[in-house]
Formats: C-alpha cells, structure tokens, sequence
C-alpha cells in the first residue's frame, strides 16, 4: 500500500521540509496541487530540485476555479492548457498522472434552477472532445489523465466511477483513466466496492477522505473492506489523502496513516 498526502496538508515552506513531515507521518509521497496560470510550470525549477532530493511527487490535482467542462468556452480552453501542462510536468517528474473533475461548483441538478443550461448530449461533446485532447497528450507524455467523478452537489455531468469509466473508453485513448475519490462515492455509490469492481480496468488513481470528508477514520467509511477491493482488483496505484484535517494534523494524520496501515493488514 503506497500514500500520498497532498502538499497544502504538510507544514513548511520548501517541498524538502514538507517532504520531511510526510514521511515522519507515514507517507510515501506527496501529491501536487496543480493552480491555474500554469502555476504548476513555473514552479519546475522547484519541483526538479525537490526531486534530486529525494522527493516522491506521482500525482497532481488540478485547483482552478474553471474546468474542462465549463459552460463558457474560454475559460473551458483554459481549463484544458493547464491540464495539458500539468500533464507535461509530471511526466517530466517521471510520475502517474494528473487529476481533474469534469467541472466544479457551476451547476447542481439537485438545487434550483434544477434545468442545465446545457443539454446532456452537449455536456458529452464538450466533454468528449477536451478527454480525447487530453488523452493524446498523456499518451504522448507516459503519464494518465485522471478524470474524477463528484457528488451531485458540485457536478451535474460525471459522478459516478461508472460515468468516468464510460466515458474515458469512448475517448479509445487507453491514457484515460478514472481517478475514484472515496469521499464522493459514499455519496454517489450504492456500493462502492461493487462499484471499482465493475470498472477495475480504468481506475487509475484513488484519493482518501471519509464520509464526511474529514482524515481516514474520522468517519463512518469501512476501510478495511475498501482495501480489500482494491487488492482483489489489483490496483496497485497510489492512495493519496484529498481531506479537510479534524485537528492537528502533526496528530491525526500519523494516526490515519496508522490505521489504515492496520485495516490493510486487517484486509490480508
């Protein structure tokens, strides 16, 4: 079992010193957080050095305000650019992949209005034709597009690992996969286990969080049952930490690493 821990968690100014504290905590990586303006560019001078140091980076997930789903078409091509950059920067690193939604935040179907102002079968072409670009340049990168589903509440086009997976196949780019967040299935699946099963084959990335967002075990998840899964599936990818701390995190995240370490051993 191989963690991750997401960068703005760590205390820190520099990726060596964060570095530090992950793996007092017991991590084995840090996952990137990928800012718009092509925040993730810039910072290559620092994120090499980090890695002649030592410093194990696999995956970035996208922080923008505007994704590759967005109804305006601007601000839908940026979200694209910048994913095509992170891209280029983690296989530069030599890592996994990089992370996004489909959107985030502009529209619910469970809160009034209720009606999209665009329809399915557009969300699927905008969608589709960003993957497809997408995938052609994680092809060309070595590493994967990580396409995440979220709970109704902050997307109203992908939220379930079976919408992800569908529509990562019919990209036919085999760089597209599904990046599982623990958090929004408990939402959005009536069994998740049941639910990674089903489509072993495109996930390629799972974030960590509790039923209520907070650390691992903050909650009422079934760890060692998830764990499980994704042992008989064979994922053998990176379990990276996406929460909101209950405290401490210098206390509760060393003490979620611990337990998930023991449901792990638990699962076996």
């Amino acid at each position: 079992m191989r963690l991750a821990v997401q960068e703005q968690l760590l205390p820190g100014d520099t990726m060596q010193a964060r570095w530090e504290a992950a793996l007092t905590w017991g991590f084995d990586a840090i996952e990137l957080r990928g800012a718009g303006g092509h925040a993730l560019r810039a910072r290559l001078p620092e994120l090499r050095a980090a890695q002649r140091d030592g410093v194990v980076m696999p995956t970035v997930c996208v922080d923008m305000d505007h994704f590759i789903g967005d109804f305006d078409p601007e601000r839908r091509a940026d979200a694209v650019a910048n994913m095509t950059t992170q891209l280029a920067v983690i296989g530069e690193l030599g890592g996994v992949g990089a992370m996004t939604p489909a959107s985030w935040g502009i529209f619910s179907r469970r809160l009034p209005p209720f009606t999209p102002p665009r329809s399915a079968e557009a969300d699927r072409e905008v969608l589709l034709d960003a993957l497809g670009r997408l995938g052609e340049v994680a092809a060309r990168e070595g590493v994967l597009l990580l396409l995440e589903p979220l709970n109704r509440y902050e997307d109203h086009m992908v939220n379930t690992v079976a919408q992800a997976a569908e529509l990562a196949r019919a990209t036919g780019w085999d760089s597209v996969r599904v990046g599982a967040d623990t958090y929004h299935m408990n939402i959005e699946e009536a069994d998740p286990p049941a639910a990674l099963r089903a489509d072993a084959d495109r996930i390629g990335h799972v974030q960590l969080s509790d039923s209520n967002r907070l650390e691992p075990g903050a909650g009422h998840l079934d760890w060692a049952a998830l764990l499980r899964c994704l042992e008989g599936i064979g994922y053998g990818g990176w379990l990276a930490f996406e929460c909101r701390p209950s405290g401490d995190p210098a206390r509760v995240l060393p003490r979620a690493t611990a337990m998930l370490r023991s449901a792990r051993r638990v699962a076996a």
